[in-house]
């Protein structure tokens, strides 16, 4: 049996370009696992193995690999930067046990990496901080520090110092043992000496050393009681206190250095095995009924359990659909039966492998704290739970969010349909971010998506790997309708027709609800005038009718219903009879209840270099955006604002013309809000029109 307490679930995160890719790269070179390192700007980084992950340098979806630091084990996931993949970081943050968050050395806390924090923070992942990139023009350790602290609201605990600045960058000191690393110029991570401080940041270390056993020493009272009257502890104690306090999210060990020039990196690994917490240490996932609701019990990380495991991620390759698990608790061997509590279905265990990268080693068993791919699972889809038949279980499951942006596509040729219908439902299994319908009316197939880059990766993957042309439509919005005044009506379903007949009056009050509660229905009726049994039923219509909103067909949302009164017949009334009321009374009702258009507005994060901040704020302004906040930084200047979806079609490229291709953006979905009048009886007239000519 391996030993769990030698095990680390990592995971590297943070914002586009911080350098990920690049550490998890150099931690594979010095953990033995590759021999020559990749470089993501050549397309030859083992974790970006996607053709589209090589042509643009960027990371696509999270690649697992497992190597071995210290006698440690270290399953580590390389996840994306960009926004519009951030469900791979959040469904990676959901399963591991600790992360390291890449921050760049001369951006500082970029939008994407705020972003990832947040998820981690709700996550409750205990994290190591690596400021990369020390090598390059205008990187400042100690001002990423600050913004660390401003921005994120983090305690970061500096760890390491570094020595000399930019192009002069050579090596880091060690705070808690007061050593220097210094490597030499051939760029080999294992060409270093130890040495004594540099004369000229004997100061600096010796304050910064004192803050450090301050802040640990405050996770133990007989060893902080022993400090205050002059005893100096021991690292191992240290050390301890630190492990401690990372784990309880209390502070975040900082380190420094440049990943491309395999400086630092050993420290960094160094710490994921000392402040990390092994799978036995992380507070274990709480188990939740059918309908997500916990329970009370958790499943305890342990070997000796009943098998519970999470699947996190569905990836399909050239040997067949791969579904990603973690295992919570137990063991799982090759030729094992086990129940899909989601769907309820037992499937058998075929192979099981490790993953490097797109590289597979097979098992024949694996255990609690292990994530291992399975190869050839038939329903099971992300944030599936799987267990024992003997003791079926719910982990508690993913929450992904809504798409906001979405295309119309058709084959170019008559045969391309089929072969599409079979690609897209093996992407959509992979990426529960990507939705697809197909318009009732018009026979479209519409693809929905998180952004712009998004659709257009999908739409890539489309052609390349599945062989499908596709013609792409424009990119529409996902608009929706909502009310702004309280409506008290009645409404009586009544049929005679031979035999017994149907009917059903409902008394009700249809008002606007909270933003973002969507649709709730009370009742308040007394006397039994409505059976309760019927209530159901007119919770049901009122449901199904909430699709379609009274002005453009777009559903509806933040409706309350209450039904406070009515009338049943003894022999007629039955539970279709008062879902068809409901229906009727939405019909009749809402257009009296001053249906409106909302529009999604996405939080833009702009940044811009100084001489073109006016510009941009003025284009912003045109764009319809409120601009919400504005901070100066070393390179340029980072306009936060809310801007309406509708508006930033195409924003990259006009970004780059107003400022010569330094500019850069991120966005995500905020909240709703009602579109101005002219913007919305366009919205209108273009989609009754879009009706009248599919007639």
């Amino acid at each position: 049996m391996a030993d769990l307490s030698l095990y680390r679930n990592i995971g590297i995160f943070a914002h586009v370009d911080a350098g990920k890719t690049t550490s998890t790269e150099r931690i594979l070179k010095l953990t033995g696992k590759i021999h020559k390192t990749g470089e993501v700007h050549d397309g030859a980084a083992t974790t970006d193995f996607m053709e589209q992950e090589q042509e643009r340098g960027i990371t696509i979806q999270s690649a697992a690999t497992t190597c071995f630091w210290n006698d440690h084990r270290l399953n580590i996931i390389d996840t994306p930067g960009h926004v519009d993949f951030t469900v791979e970081v959040y469904r990676s943050l959901k399963v591991l046990d600790g992360g390291v968050g890449v921050f760049c050395g001369s951006g500082g806390v970029e939008p994407q990496s705020e972003t990832n924090w947040r998820y981690a923070n709700d996550s409750e992942v205990a994290r190591v901080i690596f400021v990369n990139k020390l090598d390059r023009l205008g990187a400042d350790f100690y001002r990423v520090v600050e913004q660390i602290k401003k921005v994120l609201g983090a305690k970061p605990l500096v760890m390491t110092l570094p020595i000399g600045r930019e192009d002069d960058f050579v090596g880091v000191v060690d705070v808690l043992t007061k050593k220097a690393y210094v490597w030499d110029d051939t760029g080999k991570p294992e060409n270093f000496e130890v040495k004594d401080v540099p004369a000229d940041m004997v100061d600096d270390v010796d304050s910064y050393h004192e803050q450090l056993i301050e802040t640990a020493v405050e996770q133990d009272d007989d060893l902080m009681m022993a400090y205050m009257e002059g005893e100096e502890p021991s690292v191992e104690d240290v050390k301890r206190c630190i492990r401690k306090g990372t784990i309880a999210l209390d502070f975040f060990p900082t380190f420094c250095g440049s990943a491309f020039k395999n400086k630092g990196i050993q420290l960094v690994l160094d710490a994921v095995v000392d402040y990390l917490p092994s799978p036995t240490e992380v507070d274990p996932q709480p188990l939740t009924d059918e309908k997500g609701e916990p329970t009370g019990e958790v499943a305890t990380v342990s070997v000796d359990q009943p098998f519970r495991a999470l699947a996190f991620k569905i990836m399909d390759d050239r040997f067949g659909a791969l579904t990603f698990i973690r295992i919570y608790s137990g063991q799982l061997n090759k030729g094992d039966t086990i129940l899909n509590s989601f769907t309820g279905k037992t499937e058998r265990i075929g192979r099981m492998v490790e993953m490097h990268a797109d590289d597979r080693n097979e098992l024949s068993s694996a255990q609690a704290g292990d994530i291992i791919a399975v190869v050839g699972m038939k329903n099971v889809q992300t944030g599936h739970t799987l267990c024992d038949p003997k003791n079926p279980c719910t982990l508690e499951p993913m929450v992904f969010p809504d798409p906001v942006i979405s295309i119309a596509v058709a084959p170019k040729d008559k045969g391309g349909s089929e072969k599409m219908g079979v690609a897209i439902g093996k992407m959509v299994a992979e990426d529960p971010t990507f939705v697809v319908e197909t318009d009732e009316d018009s026979g479209e197939t519409i693809l929905k998506g998180m952004g712009e880059l998004h659709l257009d990766i999908k739409v890539d993957i489309l052609k390349r790997t599945y062989g499908v042309e596709l013609n792409v439509g424009q990119p529409q919005v996902a608009y929706r309708e909502t009310i702004t005044q309280l409506v008290e009506d009645s409404y009586t379903h009544k049929k005679q027709s031979g035999g017994s007949g149907q009917f059903g009056k409902i008394d009700y009050r249809i008002k606007p609800n909270e933003p973002g509660t969507g649709f709730t229905f009370s009742s308040s009726v007394v006397g039994g005038n409505v059976p309760k049994e019927f209530f159901p039923a007119i919770e049901k219509g009122f449901a199904g009718m909430m699709e379609e909103g009274p002005l453009a067909g777009f559903p509806m949302l933040d409706v309350d219903v209450e039904l406070f009164d009515g009338s049943y017949h003894a022999v007629d009334s039955s539970a279709v009879a008062f879902e068809i009321a409901a229906k009727g009374a939405y019909r009749q009702s809402m257009p009296k209840a001053g249906p409106q258009l909302i529009e999604p507005i996405m939080k833009v994060d702009v940044f811009t270099p100084d001489d073109h901040v006016g510009d941009v704020i003025g284009d912003l302004n045109r764009r319809r955006g409120m601009i919400k906040d504005q901070e100066a930084g070393t390179t340029g200047v980072r306009i936060k604002a809310d801007v309406p979806l509708s508006e930033m079609f195409g924003y990259i490229g006009h970004l780059r013309t107003m400022t010569s291709g330094r500019g850069q953006f991120s966005m995500e979905f905020s909240h709703y809000l009602p579109c101005p009048a002219q913007v919305a009886e366009a919205v209108i007239a273009a989609e009754k029109e879009k009706k009248a000519a599919k007639k």
